[in-house]
């Protein structure tokens, strides 16, 4: 079976390389571009556009499925999947399904992002599934100028400090798959992607 794979972080190839394993043959794309824009003027007709090509390029390289591992083109990706009828699948979203079933009607979610782009697009798929529960959602200020000057360890520690800091939500929601490391520090259950996503690409392509 092959599958593709979309990143907007190169160094996100090999996480989803290794979660997958052997249970699919893996094409993936990296294209920094999307995201950059998308965090500079937002996901506009030609992030859409550009996201529509590469699903497209990657179904006719043999694709039986695309996994897109950026959160913040997330609605691209299903506006992609739409034009190309190619069966697309944002990293997030059975990530949101789970916060659904966690929080239960009338819960509250919370939902912490590093990134403004982001934050917008899992929220409002967030709320698509969990439609009686309440929804927060929060910016981690200056996680992401620290991975972006390679510190790693000051991202992972400002975003335990932001689950830490959260005290009214029944579960909380990591937007990014790259916040997923730092996955720990609340008493109440924290979600990130990569994993639930890479499942349900193997999912997709066995049924």
């Amino acid at each position: 079976m092959r599958a593709g794979v979309l990143h907007t972080v190169p160094g996100l190839v090999p996480v989803f390389h290794e979660l997958v394993g052997d249970r699919a043959d893996l094409v993936h794309v990296a294209d920094p571009w999307l995201l950059a824009t998308a965090i500079e003027r937002g996901v506009t007709d030609e992030v859409v556009d550009a996201v529509t090509r590469h699903v497209q390029d990657l179904a006719d390289d043999g694709a039986e499925a695309v996994l897109v591992t950026c959160s913040s083109i997330g609605e691209a990706a299903e506006t992609a999947a739409s034009r190309t009828g190619v069966r697309v699948i944002r990293v997030d979203e059975a990530m949101a399904r789970e916060a659904a079933e966690l929080a239960g009607e009338g819960g509250r979610i919370a939902v912490l992002a590093t990134l403004p782009a982001t934050l917008g697009p899992t929220r409002r798929l967030v709320e698509r599934y969990a439609k009686r529960a309440i929804v927060s959602a929060t910016v981690v200020e200056g996680a992401a100028a620290a991975r972006s000057a390679g510190d790693q360890v000051e991202h992972d520690r400002l975003i335990r400090e932001a689950i830490a800091a959260v005290t009214d939500a029944d579960v909380i929601v990591l937007a990014q798959a790259s916040m997923a490391p730092a996955a720990t520090g609340a008493a109440v259950p924290v979600l990130s992607s990569p994993e639930s996503g890479a499942e349900s690409l193997v999912a997709a392509l066995r049924a």
